[in-house]
């Protein structure tokens, strides 16, 4: 063969195989997109609502509990099923995802939880592997419909806002309070330490607040401003009227006394005398209130929330803001307080002995004055006709007694007192309250030998005792009852005025009692302190006057330009001991109107 002709060989042989390699190329491509669409199509028909309940085992449980909540079901019409939430989108955890799924298909085939029961049994182990997952992701499927950076502060509740800041600041996630929002919650069935350690702020976590974020969070603020600027301006006018009012009276009452005295052939001078009198309208006090400034407290029903539940994460999800960040109870929960009366006192939360035909919350008008020597309060609420215990005889706790109301007062000394006001004095082994220690057994104790047990445990404060149980972690009981410090310890902490001063006013016996409360609830007489309460109509109005400086022991000596913690509970239709309405805790000063100062008791 020639060398022309061996080239031409060659080269028709090269164009052979490069069709045949084009040709290869182009089935195992073709082949690769069958493939590659058979295993996309796959893994899409095991991405889909439909495939996730396909078993029983789903359909019968965690799926019918999702069906109705806010990801099912909403205003907007927007939907995350199971694979939203638990099926990673990035390509690469989405396969991390499916192989960890053969697992599960192993467990279907074993039949680990085909019953009802068996899934019960598991469900806690289940829920904790999701926890986990989604707290190592920075709860990264949450995140693909939720985002920091997107959400807008002025549509969220006081409590969402001031949660969502903290989260950002701290390094907290999705998942460390958004747990059952979409299953039955089996949250509190993780032992407590294990529930912090997995609840605990990530500090790799930690971003800065966005600045959309932080706009409208200033937006609130001008908001709120504008708003309270509003109110004081309604109640401007509204107490010009009354002050109006009241000088019309002023005037009509001294006109009949002058014409009264006139006719009587009274002097001029007795007659401006007696006009100059104070009015029966000014009230008991003799304040006159049409120009005292006042503010609506709703007080609430509180169930068995002590001050122990309040700082255990596994009952109140604010326990971390409350307890690291110093996050007062009221700017989380002033807003909403009647809602939390609501579950409350139908047994949705935190009480065992529901009452849902008692009313949850009632709203108070607060106002407080002073004169240099007397602090006056003033407190004005509806009645309500009588609604029957359904668990007393009679259907009456206090019978002689149709409205009780106390007040306390407290410095920043005492601990709580900050940000929870009275609640720090509300434990969890106080009578009829879940840890409540036999009444033998209390009778028995050495701290019978100390404090009066007759009636029960009655509030007291931490200060009192050398522990306090707040977990109640391997069974042991929440509260520090039988845990009192020496005589002398005690007689310091009352010596430095870490106590809670108290005031309280029975209706039946008219009986105007001051006391205080450290290791137990001490209450002695009156003296300083007095008492004007009526029925006005439908509405009980209850003045309480006391001097602001004393040498007794239990009070304190209120200063002008100290700011005290204020807290006060009202016992309506003849309740007693727990079964009381209550306020969170504030702040009262005398002669300062600012931010921070919810009560502001002016200079008359």
């Amino acid at each position: 063969m020639s060398k022309d002709s061996f080239v031409d060989c060659c080269e028709e042989a090269k164009k052979i195989l490069g069709r045949r390699m084009w040709v290869l190329l182009a089935i195992a491509m073709m082949f690769g997109v069958i493939v590659w669409g058979g295993f996309n199509t796959v893994m899409e028909l095991t991405n889909t609502q439909e495939f996730c309940i396909s078993c029983h085992e789903m359909e019968d449980t965690v799926y019918n509990e999702y069906l109705g909540t806010i990801h099912d079901a909403n205003r907007s019409g927007v939907r995350a099923g199971c694979p939203d939430c638990h099926v990673p989108k990035p390509w690469i955890h989405k396969i991390a995802r499916k192989i960890q799924a053969s697992n599960e298909v192993y467990h279907k085939i074993l039949g680990t939880i085909n019953t009802p029961e068996k899934f019960e049994a598991k469900r806690l182990q289940l829920a904790n592997n999701v926890w986990k997952s989604m707290k190592k992701t920075d709860s990264r499927e949450c995140r693909n419909c939720h985002n920091f950076e997107t959400m807008d502060p002025e549509k969220q509740k006081p409590r969402a806002r001031n949660q969502h800041t903290n989260a950002m600041r701290q390094g907290s996630t999705c998942i460390d309070c958004h747990k059952g929002i979409a299953h039955k919650d089996v949250r509190k069935m993780l032992p407590e330490e294990e529930l912090e350690a997995l609840e605990a702020p990530d500090p790799t976590n930690v971003r800065e607040l966005p600045k959309s974020f932080t706009d409208g969070l200033k937006r609130v603020a001008l908001a709120e401003a504008e708003q309270k600027r509003k109110d004081a301006e309604a109640k401007a006018k509204v107490k010009a009227m009354k002050i109006a009012a009241e000088e019309a009276v002023q005037a009509r009452i001294k006109k009949a006394v002058e014409a009264a005295l006139a006719a009587a052939g009274t002097s001029a001078g007795d007659a401006a005398a007696a006009a100059s009198a104070p009015a029966a309208s000014g009230g008991g006090s003799g304040v006159n209130w049409a120009s005292v400034p006042e503010r609506e407290i709703t007080v609430f029903y509180p169930g068995q929330t002590s001050i122990e539940w309040t700082m255990t994460g596994k009952d109140h999800g604010g326990a971390r803001p409350f307890i690291k960040g110093g996050d007062r109870c009221m700017t989380c929960h002033d807003k909403e307080v009647a809602d939390m009366g609501k579950k409350m006192v139908t047994g949705e939360k935190a009480e065992d002995t529901p009452m849902p035909d008692k009313r949850a919350s009632i709203p108070v008008k607060v106002q407080a004055a002073h004169n240099g020597e007397s602090l006056t309060l003033r407190f004005e609420w509806e009645d309500t006709p009588h609604v029957p215990v359904p668990f007393v005889d009679g259907g009456k706790m206090d019978p002689e007694n149709p409205m009780k109301i106390a007040v306390m007062l407290a410095t920043d000394e005492v601990e709580y007192a900050d940000r929870a006001g009275c609640w720090g004095t509300c434990h969890h082994d106080a009578v009829k309250m879940p840890h409540a220690p036999e009444a033998d057994a209390a009778k028995a104790s050495e701290a019978a030998k100390r404090i009066d047990l007759a009636n029960g445990i009655t509030k007291y404060l931490k200060e009192s005792r050398t522990k306090i149980e707040v977990k109640g972690r391997r069974g042991k009981k929440k509260g520090g009852w039988d845990k009192l410090k020496e005589e002398g310890d005690i007689k310091a902490e009352m010596d430095a005025k870490h106590f809670m001063d108290l005031l309280r006013y029975k209706s039946g016996s008219k009986a105007a009692e001051d006391g205080h409360i450290m290791e137990q609830r001490v209450m002695t007489g009156g003296q300083g302190f007095s008492v004007n309460a009526s029925k006005e109509g439908i509405n009980w109005v209850v003045e309480m006057t006391r001097k602001l400086k004393s040498d007794k022991p239990g009070d304190l000596t209120l200063e002008l330009d100290k700011v005290y913690n204020f807290g006060f509970a009202i016992h309506d239709d003849h309740t007693n001991g727990r079964y009381h309405h209550v306020s969170l805790g504030y702040r009262m000063a005398f002669d300062k109107e600012e931010e921070g100062i919810e009560i502001n008791a002016t200079k008359q």
